[in-house]
């Protein structure tokens, strides 16, 4: 049995550079011949499994940098941002996240 799982570089998501893991899961993801969505939902997904798994023990400083690897993320793709992840609201959400009020 195989996974249908993206073969992501090594240390990925130790990356300090939201623009780097963005590019890196794009890469893996248009290259993926396993993927059962489109190269987008797949690289956004993993970055979105990576994030929930972590829970409560990913770092404000590190959530903050996967949140913007997001963005970058939509718009190496050519997406529009989000609009519940824009501006203020995003700082607001890693506060509530990490259990802080901003």
């Amino acid at each position: 049995m195989h996974s249908n799982a993206l073969d992501l570089e090594p240390h990925l998501f130790a990356s300090d550079n939201p623009e780097e893991i963005a590019a890196s899961l794009k890469r893996s993801a248009t290259s993926s011949r396993r993927r059962k969505g489109t190269a987008f939902q797949s690289a956004m997904s993993m970055l979105n499994f990576y994030i929930n798994r972590a829970g409560r023990n990913l770092p404000k400083e590190r959530r903050a940098t996967l949140e913007r690897a997001k963005g970058k993320l939509r718009q190496a793709f050519g997406r529009p941002p989000s609009a519940t992840m824009t501006g203020s609201s995003l700082i607001r959400d890693i506060g509530r996240f990490s259990g802080d009020v901003l």
